[in-house]
């Protein structure tokens, strides 16, 4: 039951992908993703409940594996991508009616989305290093088209800035994979790319040649997790994505990307020690840091606002994992799970935003609580759950990583993020209060300004902010999986 299960979490989206394609967008058809990725969830939450019973499971000769982080991980994806596919059709509606696509174009949409998510499962659950790069890789040459829908100059250039750069940085990582595969091949008892196997024999590893592999695949694949200083073409492909697109991407895409990172601390901790890639994530989450910070003061455009946050959060991530202790992985895992959901919320409202108004710019949009309160409720909540306030999940898990680094070395690091992160709050809070309060403006801003929220996309936003205050509430369901995972990434010792 297991095997299919797993099976089940990748197929499933291909298929639906497939009778997307050959059934077309329309209104019988458009519910297609969400019935995959909701799919997906359940077999996540099963297959969370086998893991923590039994321990770890394998399928297809071993070539499918799953453990207790890579099952957090695969319910992070249906989670988030539940949220962000209630809201495409409502979304999808949205576009056709104003000329901005087209039915054929909508469905090239959710069969893209589709094979998406199953790209996506496939990275997390795959056994062997390879087939992870392999995976991610296939990430990136997916959402380029879903970057570029709508086909304008702008989302043109985004996409190919997104191939470039994300290109570049799993090239890194592809070569990364080959010197790692090198010091595997090299060392007694150990050869190939599996990653248990080379987490239980990486002590027998080169110390040189994997550290220059490490560093390498941290920086590849911290590219496509939105790190410095790779970082560049996450607020362009964001601005210039679809509203559910970037809201996966955020959510789900630069997690993925870290998981992979998680996989690769687990081996250099064994082979290196724990302080190197300590020091390596922390002058990473530092420096991302202080770009968002930095950028975030004088912007003006509230997708990429809501872009360069994404920056920091993965920073504060990388700050979890560098800190290493259980409480500090835990909540560094809950912190993924909180940040996709609220992060879900504020690019579906942003983009429900520019639908109303035809704008992304901050100082074009006023008085949206007058206008649409529902809308601009859940946009201020979702900044605020991203802020950290209480009693959404991101003040649990921002307080844990908080707890954990004073309690080490790092109380200084946490001291600079603690003062960075309160820089980008006020920058976020600024913006945000700007949009939706005061008087309308004329023009582009108030052009088309209707109260009426699709109801999917309603459902969407309120379910997400509704997710992340429980997860705030109480993360008990969770607890277990969350405690398993930060064992195995070394958070016991």
């Amino acid at each position: 039951m297991t095997t299919v299960l797993m099976l089940a979490a990748v197929a499933v989206p291909v298929l639906g992908a497939l009778a997307q394609l050959g059934a077309g967008w329309r209104r019988a058809t458009c519910w297609t993703s969400v019935a995959s990725a909701v799919l997906v969830l359940t077999a996540a939450a099963a297959l969370a409940v086998e893991v923590h019973r039994i321990g770890p499971l394998t399928a297809l000769g071993g070539m499918v594996r799953i453990d207790a982080l890579s099952a957090f991980m695969l319910i992070v994806i249906g989670a988030v991508g539940s949220l962000s596919t209630a809201a495409m059709p409502g979304y999808l509606r949205g576009e056709i009616t104003a000329g901005r696509a087209t039915p054929r174009s909508a469905t090239r949409h959710s069969v893209l989305v589709q094979l998406f998510l199953a790209a996506m499962v496939a990275a997390v659950l795959a056994a062997n290093l390879g087939v992870l790069w392999v995976a991610i890789e296939a990430t990136t040459i997916i959402t380029a088209f879903l970057v570029g829908h709508r086909r304008t100059r702008a989302a043109v250039e985004a996409a190919w800035k997104y191939v470039v750069i994300c290109s570049a940085g799993i090239a890194v990582a592809l070569l990364g994979t080959f010197l790692l595969n090198y010091a595997a091949a090299h060392a007694p008892g150990a050869a190939g790319l599996e990653l248990a196997d080379l987490a239980a024999h990486a002590a027998e590893f080169d110390p040189g040649v994997t550290r220059i592999a490490v560093v390498l695949l941290i920086i590849g694949f911290g590219a496509k997790a939105g790190l410095a200083p790779l970082h560049a073409w996450l607020p362009d492909a964001h601005s210039q994505a679809p509203a559910p697109v970037s809201a996966l991407m955020s959510g789900v895409l630069l997690s993925v990307a870290f998981y992979a990172i998680l996989r690769i601390k687990v081996i250099a901790d064994a082979a290196l020690g724990t302080g190197f890639t300590r020091a390596l994530l922390v002058g990473m989450a530092l420096a991302s840091l202080l770009v968002a910070a930095s950028l975030l003061l004088a912007q003006r455009d509230y997708k990429r606002m809501l872009a360069y946050s994404s920056i920091e959060h993965l920073a504060l991530v990388a700050l979890g994992a560098a800190i290493g202790t259980p409480l500090a992985l835990a909540a560094a895992l809950l912190h993924i799970l909180g940040h996709g959901l609220a992060k879900g919320v504020a690019f579906l409202g942003a983009g429900r935003v520019l639908q109303l108004t035809g704008t992304s710019r901050i100082d074009e949009v006023r008085g949206l609580a007058t206008r649409s309160p529902l809308l601009a409720g859940c946009l201020g909540l979702g900044v605020l759950a991203l802020i950290g306030l209480p009693p959404f999940s991101l003040f649990a898990s921002e307080l844990g990583i908080a707890r954990a680094g004073f309690t080490t070395s790092l109380g200084w690091a946490i001291a600079a993020a603690l003062l960075l992160v309160l820089v980008i709050a006020a920058a976020l809070i600024g913006h945000t209060s700007r949009m939706l309060l005061g008087t309308p403006p004329e023009g582009p801003g108030a052009a088309t300004a209707v109260s009426r929220v699709p109801v999917s996309i309603g459902i969407a936003l309120v379910g997400g902010l509704v997710a992340c205050a429980a997860l705030g509430v109480t993360a008990a369901p969770l607890t277990p999986l969350l405690t398993d995972a930060a064992q195995l990434l070394g958070g016991a010792r």
